[in-house]
């Protein structure tokens, strides 16, 4: 059976390898290696969630002050941009407890 994630042969001299993907297709991707960073992709995603929160705002905003009465675009901008919030809880979330796990894990 093969090793589809290649841990077999990691060792500290021969350390896992990155899954490279299509710089083309993978955002947030790095052109030199070809892999994703996550770093960038994080912070890529925080201000996609930032600018749908932007968006809401704007949307609740000219709504009050009687510039628009599509209440229904507004809903679901409010809808889009608190699920999208809530998804980056959830990861954070989840990546804490893996800080957590890490830190208990004995050497």
């Amino acid at each position: 059976m093969t090793d589809p994630l290649n841990l077999t042969g990691a060792t500290p001299a021969n350390p896992i390898q990155p899954i490279r993907r299509n710089p083309a297709s993978a955002p947030g991707a790095d052109a030199a290696g070809g892999g994703v960073d996550f770093k960038d992709l994080l912070l890529e995603k925080l201000e996609e969630v930032k600018s749908l929160q932007d968006e809401a705002g704007q949307g609740v905003e000219k709504l009050i002050k009687g510039e628009t009465d599509n209440v229904a675009e507004v809903f679901s901008a409010v809808h889009k941009a608190d699920v999208a919030f809530s998804l980056l809880m959830e990861i954070r979330n989840k990546l804490m407890d893996a800080y957590e796990q890490l830190q208990q894990m004995r050497v």
